[in-house]
């Protein structure tokens, strides 16, 4: 059994196989839509959110987990002698790290290490993914931490929105704002980078920006190895579909060594939209 418990946040879209096979624990965000408030992709499920979506008069918006709730995940944790690696979407995305570090700042414990992954979604989750099996092999606290930063630095995602108004609305579009003017008859490309979204090129179709998204993995992953994929989509199974079968056909067999599928939960489908369609990819980070 690991010494080292890896913590994350509902954003990471870690399959349920692996949270449970890698004792992996996530804390859930939330959504906040008029009176009512449900934990991220436990209250309520990305279909009901997206169809919840179709008729609101009323927008949801979107919270972080208190310090408190961070407490109440950690000190079981500590009290049967483990330590802790927390492991969550960018500072810059959300307050989550926020609440995370005030948690270990009340709790007073050197033994909780704390990673921005500046990032979310599966980049966020192949980060956790790394660390959560490096503990399995009983890596050290310091370890698993060197390990999540080693895959943090070489992890990306890269996503097409229908429309940038969510992303707007919510005021996490950072250096996407230039495109607002003339999106309309444009699918805009947007990366997390350093923690924000920014553009990275605009294309004039879902169909060619959705091969596009591919051209780029081909184009920044290069020869290196081995490769970590997932494909996620916002109610867009099937273009997620298209985007996952067009990425196995571009690397030599072998090269992947694993390919993940998710779905936004409604946290992040609600900055993005339905129709989003992304990828992330690891590379070289066993």
């Amino acid at each position: 059994m690991s010494n080292v418990a890896i913590v994350t946040d509902s954003t990471a879209y870690v399959p349920k196989e692996l949270v449970k096979s890698l004792n992996i624990t996530e804390i859930p965000l939330y959504i906040i839509w008029g009176e009512e408030t449900y934990k991220d992709n436990v209250d309520i499920t990305p279909k009901q959110f997206y169809i919840k979506l179709q008729s609101a008069k009323v927008m949801p918006s979107t919270s972080q987990p208190s310090p408190q709730e961070f407490i109440g995940i950690y000190k079981p944790l500590l009290d049967k002698g483990k330590d802790i690696l927390s492991i969550h979407i960018s500072s810059k995305l959300s307050g989550t790290v926020d609440s995370a570090v005030q948690a270990k700042k009340m709790l007073a414990s050197d033994r909780i290490e704390i990673v921005d992954s500046l990032s979310t979604t599966m980049a966020l989750g192949l980060i956790v993914l790394a660390a959560a099996r490096a503990a399995k092999k009983d890596k050290d606290l310091q370890t698993c931490k060197n390990i999540a930063e080693k895959a943090r630095a070489n992890t990306d995602v890269y996503f097409v929105v229908d429309t940038l108004e969510f992303l707007k609305r919510g005021g996490r579009i950072g250096g996407a704002t230039a495109l607002l003017g003339s999106a309309l008859k444009l699918k805009p490309i947007l990366y997390v980078k350093d923690g924000s979204v920014e553009t990275y090129e605009k294309v004039r179709t879902k169909k060619k920006a959705i091969q596009r998204l591919v051209d780029i993995c081909v184009e920044k992953i290069g020869n290196r190895q081995p490769v970590h994929l997932s494909t996620i989509h916002a109610n867009s199974e099937n273009e997620a579909e298209t985007l996952k079968k067009e990425l196995e056909k571009r690397f030599e067999t072998g090269a992947i060594v694993e390919m993940l599928q998710a779905e936004l939960s409604p946290v992040i489908g609600n900055h993005v939209g339905p129709g989003t369609v992304a990828v992330s990819f690891m590379v070289g980070v066993d």
